[in-house]
């Protein structure tokens, strides 16, 4: 409703500012406790009993690159490189096998470009 006492206008006003600090205040305890929580002690101790695990798995990781990399040199057509692309399902191996297509690319445009002539 319309009120035409200035006091009152202020006090409403106000209270509203008030509301609006509250509310924000509010909103930032819950931001600053969800930011800070502590990690759980279990779950500290979970990560303890699974980092040999996960340890282990990054070292098969290693070792399928390793052996993808070996296979990947005997390869020396485009296509069948294309191929793994494709058909690979990691990030690592999609990787390996893009720089192996590049290397074959840059292989084939060296032995294509014409040798420079001395005069």
């Amino acid at each position: 409703e319309a009120t035409l006492d200035l006091a009152e206008r202020r006090r409403i006003r106000s209270a509203i500012r008030e509301l609006q600090r509250q509310e924000l205040e509010q909103d930032e305890e819950t931001l600053a406790s969800k930011r800070f929580r502590p990690e759980r002690s279990s779950q500290r101790q979970d990560n303890k009993e699974n980092w040999p695990q996960s340890q282990r798995l990054e070292e098969e990781q290693q070792a399928a690159l390793a052996a993808l990399s070996e296979q990947l040199e005997a390869i020396t057509s485009v296509e069948e490189l294309t191929k793994l692309l494709r058909a690979a399902g990691e990030y690592e191996e999609r990787k390996l096998i893009r720089a192996a297509i590049r290397k074959l690319r840059a292989e084939e445009i060296e032995g294509e470009a014409p040798f420079p002539c001395s005069r």
